[in-house]
């Protein structure tokens, strides 16, 4: 019989080693699963992870090389960026306890308010423009938390059903706009906006690719964010209500005070995250812009140790797997969906890792465990 027992201290070694035995665990389950659909395992898990990485590297570190890798290895960090900017939120919610599982909504509707003011603002130099459009986005996403944050503190309203519940109503208001009032009149019937100006588009940082300005963006943000974590009043206010509010209670720290500022917070990350993706990558508002990265960003956030610097690296794992199902759709004929499975088995066996953490496990007989 098996039992969890409580550890007298949470495991410092099986903290660190959690992400990377999920990990091993993620590619041995995986493998079994190609194997059961016909494909060579090995082959597979090469071309889903591996593959990428190599020519990341190669990108890298082997300037002189770019011309070779001009497609995937910059699209690996073209779809880290949003997973990072949104993952980095997420851990600040997440530490003090709060669950916004709503990211997909908030990072729409920040698309929405950016596509508002690339649409409908003025034109001008890129350095005046940007700073309102993105501002617009990260307003959108600030917005649409407000929501589960007024409800909680006002309420106790459960903050991870009303903010999962507002991502179809975000997906529906987007889908509403261009189809409807914000459809472009030279679209030839299809649900699109009109395309940004180039005074609206965030600049490329390596010419011949997608790679732009929103990496630099998401590493300043992430750093920034770890370091009020760990150095900050506000930072040590977020730990502490997450670890014991009745702690933070008797401290004076307002519990209503912190879910506001880690919901708004994450909310403004994510719709930044839209604005951001919707400018450098698509050009103009659609029914379909990645929103399943505000879902994925959740298991960016424990990949990351809920921390917000962790969260960089939880991105670029996350976002090797993206293309890494988008090279086995061609090469292997694989669907898109084994992606998802891969993911959800990443966070499953992360989540069963980490509670090795905190309990070990103890073999007994079956009469003992009666007993």
């Amino acid at each position: 019989m098996i039992l969890l027992e409580p550890r007298e201290q949470p495991s410092r070694l099986l903290a660190v080693l959690s992400p990377v035995v999920a990990i091993a665990l993620m590619l041995f389950a995986g493998a079994i699963m190609l194997a059961a659909m016909g494909q060579p395992p090995l082959q597979a898990l090469y071309v889903y992870f591996f593959q990428p990485v190599h020519e990341l590297w190669f990108y890298l570190v082997r300037p002189e090389e770019r011309a070779m890798w001009i497609y995937t290895p910059s699209e690996v960090l073209v779809k880290a960026i949003p997973l990072a900017l949104i993952g980095a939120g997420l851990t600040i919610c997440f530490r003090a306890n709060v669950w916004n599982i709503g990211a997909a909504g908030q990072y729409t509707l920040g698309a929405i308010f950016g596509g508002a003011a690339a649409l409908y603002g003025p034109e001008g130099s890129p350095w005046l423009t940007l700073p309102l459009y993105l501002a617009a986005g990260a307003f959108g996403g600030l917005l649409w938390a407000a929501i589960p944050a007024l409800l909680r503190t006002r309420f106790n309203a459960n903050e991870i059903l009303v903010s999962l519940m507002l991502t179809y109503v975000a997906t529906l208001l987007l889908d509403w706009l261009v189809r409807g009032p914000w459809k472009s009149p030279t679209s030839f019937g299809f649900p699109v906006s009109a395309d940004f100006t180039d005074s609206y588009l965030l600049p490329v940082l390596v010419q011949g690719t997608r790679l732009h300005l929103g990496l630099i963006l998401a590493i300043v943000i992430a750093v920034a964010l770890a370091l009020m974590m760990a150095r900050t009043l506000r930072g040590f206010r977020v730990r502490v209500i997450g670890a014991a509010p009745r702690a933070g209670a008797f401290a004076g720290f307002s519990q209503s005070g912190t879910i506001w500022f880690v919901l708004l917070l994450s909310g403004g990350l994510a719709g930044l995250a839209g604005a951001i993706e919707v400018s450098a990558t698509i050009g103009k508002l659609q029914p379909e812009i990645s929103a399943s990265y505000g879902f994925t960003a959740i298991i960016v956030a424990f990949l990351g140790r809920l921390n917000p610097a962790g969260a960089l690296l939880g991105a670029l794992i996350l976002a090797i797997s993206y293309i890494g199902g988008e090279n086995a759709q061609i090469l292997l004929k694989l669907p898109k969906n084994v992606t998802g499975i891969f993911q959800g088995m990443l966070l499953f066996f992360l989540l069963a890792c980490d509670t090795l953490i905190r309990y070990r496990i103890r073999w007994t007989s079956a009469s003992a465990g009666a007993a």
